[in-house]
């Protein structure tokens, strides 16, 4: 009996130390990546331009970025969607169970980055593209195929070594 704790802080010990070794602790995987983005079933939000399914398996790299007037972590990507909105890239929006008057107060008050949006409000699309919480952002390639999964904020650092490079990807 007695040899049996030890064995048990072994294994724990074993996993880890090489879970700390994994290319990036932080990434959640994404079954998607590779694959064709999941279908969109939006609905409108206020009198903006809804994204449709066609839109997102359209030519040319797109985002699609699920974000909440309720989330905080939305607030502090914005300004980095803002600026890739300035650049060009096209960005899709779904605002995720959230309610239309927030939202839209959300978007007049830091800026609308998004080319098109819809609202999922019971959380059914998110549900199939994997989404763990918001903000997450996918970067989709021009034949509609999920190039990257991001799950949270787009910092400045995310926006630099892991956006751009997968746009880059993705435009490939």
């Amino acid at each position: 009996m007695m040899v049996a704790p030890p064995l048990i802080f072994a294994a724990l010990a074993a996993l880890f130390y090489f879970g700390m070794f994994r290319d990036n602790p932080d990434e959640l995987p994404s079954a998607l990546t590779g694959k064709p983005a999941p279908a969109v079933e939006v609905t409108q939000l206020g009198d903006k331009p809804v994204v449709s399914d066609a839109q997102v398996r359209a030519d040319g790299v797109k985002l699609v970025n699920y974000w909440a007037s309720w989330c905080a972590p939305c607030r502090v990507e914005h300004p980095n969607l803002e600026q890739l909105a300035r650049e060009g890239v096209t960005i899709y929006g779904v605002n995720y169970k959230d309610k239309p008057d927030n939202a839209l107060t959300f978007l007049r008050n830091l800026g609308d980055p998004y080319t098109a949006i819809g609202a999922d409000p019971k959380g059914r699309m998110a549900l199939d593209w994997g989404v763990y919480g918001v903000p997450e952002t996918y970067v989709i390639d021009g034949q509609g195929r999920i190039v990257l999964r991001f799950a949270g904020p787009i910092t400045d650092s995310v926006l630099e070594n892991t956006i751009r490079p997968a746009i880059e990807k993705a435009a490939e």
